[in-house]
């Protein structure tokens, strides 16, 4: 089965799940805003990337951090940071028979099926 992570309103997650749909790959969808990023679920994102790769450093979610959380980041404050605010992830983590992408990448998206 496949997984994708995200939130709805995100164009690059509307346009990872028509793309998947148009493959035929049947997948569930995490919605961050209705079943959150626990602290759980972050470290297993973190199994697979480093917490650098996976907060989203482009987003208003990022910019309006204070100086001091940014300049300090850490594994753990990672972590803390995921889960009480998803929208600091980036989006897609995509989860496929124990393969793992993060961020739109049509090239291994299309390698799934």
């Amino acid at each position: 089965m496949t997984t994708v992570y995200g939130i709805p309103n995100c164009d690059t997650i509307k346009k990872t799940k028509a793309l998947l749909t148009e493959m035929g790959v049947d997948f569930d969808f995490h919605d961050y805003k209705k079943l959150g990023c626990n602290e759980a679920l972050a470290k297993q994102f973190l199994e697979h990337f480093g917490y650098e790769e996976l907060i989203n450093k482009r987003g208003t979610t990022w910019r309006k951090l204070a100086d001091s959380v940014k300049l300090n980041l850490t594994e753990k404050s990672a972590i803390h940071l995921m889960a009480e605010n998803s929208s600091l992830i980036k989006r897609p983590i995509i989860e496929h028979r124990g393969n793992w992408i993060l961020g739109f990448d049509q090239e291994k998206i299309d390698a799934l099926n």
